[in-house]
């Protein structure tokens, strides 16, 4: 028997409701004893293809079979992992091209989140509303920001024990992506209001209060970064993406780090990546 779509199985369920507008007969309850069966066999088709698509069927890891170095091979979805030639994170060392970058307008004002959701791949604040920049003279909205410990990025082969990616999309579903690196120091006071809710397993999540991302707020051009073209850190690992890393580090406590660590469970950083013919700006 063919394999039936889902405008099939209307057609199917259309067919037995003409069915019973006569009178049953022998051959028509054949009829519908074979259309019932198809119908079966086309629920089953439809659970195996939902089940195929579950997070459990395209899981990855940051260690293991199906850590970073096999991540490529889990999903059709995810070749880019392993066959793309601009992907992220990098080690920003060498030769850079020394340029005239153009500031970035971040007008961080009136930051509301939503939640703080723990993902079992990292600790995410999805917003609510606020924040904005323009680049290229395209203005992109911050969507959420999340965290990576220790960092993703490096300078001139230096970790940093945390790393924030801060995404922006555009309206035209473009991606920038402005990452803040953390060295040790004193707490950072955003920090200190965020993990008053930190979700400490998998799958937990908090609401935040509209005040938790004050210190965050500001409007102003900012110039000192370097700029590069990336992907995704993770899974889909999707091309096409604008990074711009803040070369002013933040501060953050071990007591901070310690705790996201608790709550991560391991390290959540994909390794450095090939720059191949890329140029890193500064």
């Amino acid at each position: 028997m063919k394999k039936k779509s889902l405008a099939s199985l209307s057609s199917i369920k259309l067919s037995i409701s003409l069915l019973f507008a006569f009178s049953i007969t022998p051959a028509f309850a054949e009829i519908a004893k074979e259309v019932a069966h198809e119908i079966k066999e086309v629920k089953t088709e439809i659970k195996a293809i939902k089940e195929n698509h579950t997070e459990k069927s395209l899981h990855w890891t940051y260690s293991g079979n199906e850590g970073p170095e096999f991540w490529g091979d889990l999903s059709a979805n995810y070749t880019s992992c392993k066959t793309g030639r601009n992907q992220s994170p990098v080690d920003i060392k060498g030769s850079l091209l020394d340029a005239e970058l153009p500031a970035i307008a971040f007008k961080y004002n009136m930051l509301t989140p939503s939640t703080i959701v723990n993902n079992g791949h990292t600790v995410q604040v999805n917003m609510w509303s606020g924040g904005e920049i323009t680049v290229d003279n395209i203005k992109f909205k911050l969507k959420q920001f999340h965290f990576h410990t220790p960092s993703e990025n490096k300078i001139n082969g230096q970790s940093f024990p945390l790393e924030a990616h801060f995404v922006h999309l555009s309206d035209d579903n473009e991606i920038a992506v402005v990452a803040i690196l953390f060295s040790p120091g004193a707490d950072d006071a955003t920090l200190t209001n965020l993990w008053k809710n930190l979700p400490m397993e998998k799958g937990d999540e908090s609401k935040l209060d509209s005040h938790s991302l004050k210190p965050l707020e500001m409007e102003a051009k900012l110039s000192n970064y370097y700029r590069f073209n990336g992907s995704l850190t993770t899974p889909p690992c999707t091309e096409g993406v604008r990074w711009i890393v803040m070369k002013q580090p933040f501060h953050v406590s071990k007591q901070q780090v310690e705790k996201l660590q608790k709550a991560l469970k391991q390290p959540n950083n994909r390794p450095v990546q090939p720059l191949n013919a890329r140029v890193i700006i500064e």
